[in-house]
């Protein structure tokens, strides 16, 4: 091989063949393979990356094309206890690939040490010699340049966040060709859009979409990932979302139909592990290039395991920090995504704060990166740093989670109250968690992908999930959740009343809140998940696009797109509160509420009243069997917003504030009405209004 460009890691085409470069400090040689066919027979041919800067290998071969496979040897000690684990008789995915050919094959040959069986028992310390090669994916050189897109560019005040998960979202979606239903193509669908939009949706989020493996314990139970949250190549996308042969250019086509309709997208992706779990997984691709700099380790070898995965990628060293801004940079310019969510982001850094974290700096200094949406998932297994993250980084604000639940659900479950001072620092964006950094920060949730869906949480007390096999040891316990006496779907119609009421009041109470909301794809038609509160992974020979139940149970995402009237009337109340919020909200939501009077309206920016229509005083807030919340939110000179929250068990009477907030009150949301039949209510100031058992109303409150 010719000297290459070591400046570029990966494969590079040029006009006449292709530079490949790969990163590795401690090792003794490194080879190059090459794939084809011959004669009906994959033949390897192997090339020895005779060139080398520092801890970059480097060659070029003449007459390589796009669509060559390819992988890496390389050679250095076994030392693991050491934490050294060069074995050259593994096949290797390049780190940088953005395209994976081939199936994983659950077999011995894929572990680096002596295995004797599909799940890698055996001893971890004796090399194993079997060739990995027709077991693991293989490489493939893409010619994909930098592009120019089009962007929204939706600031975060107003922006509205979908969670989803590609296949799930267009599975059972009649109106999309049946060979590109949950697949990429499919996400630039018009009735895909269409539904995004009636949603009111500004950004989609898409759980992972790198290229993922199942876990072999997992696959040896007879299930399979399904979620995603288990990366082996962190910039190619994951080939069986795809619908044709080029997952790249039908992902940048669906990307580029999305921002069309003023609809960005935002990745979820996870660089805080990878697939190759602990020192008894298998070694595909960073485990056998250089393990001891790939990931985080004690003095013995030992990995050091912040992920609960089985491993932590050693994310804080200056090659790791390349990496993974290298990968947000193509997903970014050749892509077009807008944005990212980082699982587990306390994981990515070794350092006191995230304020300290060589990673986050990078991409604060990257001229390209801190131009885009960055979120945080602000936790990892032994850490829990929400508020942690400096600007511009947004975080999942759990605390927001549980607070609604609590308010809604939590008190009545378990019998005990927290009143309502939580609930209200929530609605108002969280100011003290995020002080300085103003309410968008806070990404406001109730559900995610993780955890009950939205109807889960109103009908069952329990998790219940024994289909993944683990002895429902999986999944969190306190869900604060409340099945109103019932575990599961109810025949009790007063039952199944008051439930469709919890849901549209939680929405309500989402949407209408200071901050950034994020809904989670199905709540918005009642999606169910039969009680698991972990459903990541399916039966390993059942597709998500089946007509099947545990299809639709475990995978968790395949949408509806035939509706019966309560599921009708949830998306229409989702697609009214959306549009309320954007109609009167999205002017106030950049800033933190004052609650000081102004000198000009004479008015504060958000009031709290108590039932008798009296601004709230510290009794109020000091009592813990409080059930009830009125909030007043300026919307402009000439009106405000006014929210009446009943999470009691009866009806109650609100007294509506006088005519210093307001001349009139109109009705514009109940949670007890079907939003396509109740008419406007226009009521005077001071008067009694009567709201539903757990229930939200929204009035519109103008002035003359």
């Amino acid at each position: 091989m010719l000297p290459a460009d070591p400046r570029t890691l990966g494969a590079t085409l040029t006009d006449g063949g292709a530079n490949f470069a790969i990163w590795s400090n401690a090792a003794d040689a490194i080879e190059l393979c090459l794939f084809n066919e011959v004669n009906g027979k994959l033949v390897e041919t192997r090339f020895a990356m005779s060139h080398r800067n520092g801890p970059i290998w480097h060659g070029y071969l003449a007459g390589v094309k796009a669509g060559q496979r390819y992988g890496y040897r390389v050679y250095g000690p076994w030392q693991p206890e050491n934490g050294v684990r060069f074995n050259a008789a593994k096949l290797l995915i390049d780190p940088y690939t953005h395209q994976l050919d081939g199936q994983l094959e659950y077999v011995p040959e894929i572990y680096g040490h002596v295995a004797s069986d599909a799940i890698g028992s055996g001893d971890n310390t004796v090399r194993d010699d079997r060739d990995s090669a027709g077991s693991v994916p293989y490489s493939v050189v893409t010619n994909h340049p930098v592009r120019e897109i089009h962007r929204p560019l939706v600031p975060w005040a107003n922006t509205l966040i979908y969670e989803a998960h590609v296949q799930g979202l267009t599975a059972k979606n009649e109106e999309i060709p049946t060979n590109e239903r949950g697949t990429y193509k499919a996400l630039g669908h018009p009735s895909t859009i269409s539904h995004l939009k009636k949603l009111g949706v500004t950004a989609l989020e898409l759980l992972p979409i790198h290229s993922y493996l199942t876990e072999p314990s997992i696959w040896d139970r007879g299930r399979k990932n399904h979620w995603g949250y288990n990366a082996i190549a962190f910039s190619a996308p994951h080939g069986a979302y795809a619908a044709t042969a080029d997952p790249i250019s039908e992902l940048q086509e669906a990307v580029d139909r999305l921002h069309e309709n003023d609809i960005e997208v935002i990745l979820d992706v996870v660089y805080n592990h990878t697939a190759e779990g602990g020192v008894g997984g298998p070694t595909l691709s960073f485990k056998g290039i250089d393990n001891k700099a790939w990931y985080r380790q004690d003095s013995q070898g030992n990995y050091i395991d912040v992920t609960g995965c089985g491993n932590t990628l050693a994310s804080s060293n200056p090659h790791a920090v390349r990496h993974i801004v290298d990968s947000l940079r193509w997903w970014v310019e050749v892509i077009g995504v807008d944005g990212f969510r980082f699982d587990l982001a306390a994981a990515l850094y070794t350092s006191h704060s995230a304020f300290n974290s060589s990673l986050m700096s990078a991409i604060e200094a990257d001229s390209v990166l801190r131009n885009f949406k960055m979120i945080a998932e602000p936790w990892d297994v032994t850490r829990y740093s929400l508020g942690d993250f400096p600007h511009p980084w947004r975080e999942w604000n759990d605390a927001y989670r549980d607070s609604v639940r609590q308010f809604w659900l939590g008190d009545l479950a378990r019998g005990y109250g927290e009143g309502v001072a939580d609930i209200a620092s929530r609605i108002s964006g969280s100011s003290d968690i995020f002080y300085y950094r103003g309410p968008t920060s806070s990404i406001n949730f109730i559900t995610a992908h993780d955890g009950f869906t939205l109807a889960d949480l109103v009908m069952y007390q329990d998790k219940h999930n024994g289909p993944n096999q683990e002895d429902s040891k999986d999944g969190h316990n306190d869900n604060r959740s409340w099945n109103l006496g019932v575990e599961g779907p109810s025949d009790d119609p007063l039952v199944e009343a008051h439930r469709h009421q919890l849901k549209k009041s939680m929405m309500a109470t989402l949407l209408l809140s200071s901050g950034v909301p994020m809904m989670t794809m199905g709540d918005e038609i009642g999606r169910t998940q039969n009680g698991s509160n972990n459903g990541y992974s399916l039966p390993r020979d059942m597709s998500p696009l089946m007509e099947d139940s545990e299809a639709n149970f475990m995978g968790g995402w395949a949408n509806k797109w035939k509706l019966n009237e309560e599921e009708s009337d949830l998306f229409d109340a989702v697609s009214e509160l959306a549009h309320i919020r954007k109609q009167y909200l999205e002017g106030v939501a950049h800033e933190f509420f004052t609650g000081t009077v102004d000198a000009g309206t004479k008015r504060k920016d958000i009031a709290w009243f108590s039932l008798g229509g009296h601004e709230m005083h510290e009794d109020h807030w000091q009592d813990g069997e409080k059930r009830s919340l009125t909030v007043f939110i300026e919307a402009g000179s000439e009106r405000g917003l006014l929210l009446l929250l009943n999470s009691s068990k009866s009806e109650t009477p609100f007294t509506l504030p006088d005519e210093n907030w307001g001349h009139s009150f109109r009705r514009i949301f109940d949670a007890a009405t079907p939003v396509q039949t109740h008419e406007p209510i226009i009521r005077p100031p001071a008067s009694k209004v009567d709201v539903a058992a757990h229930c939200a109303q929204v009035w519109l409150v103008t002035r003359n």
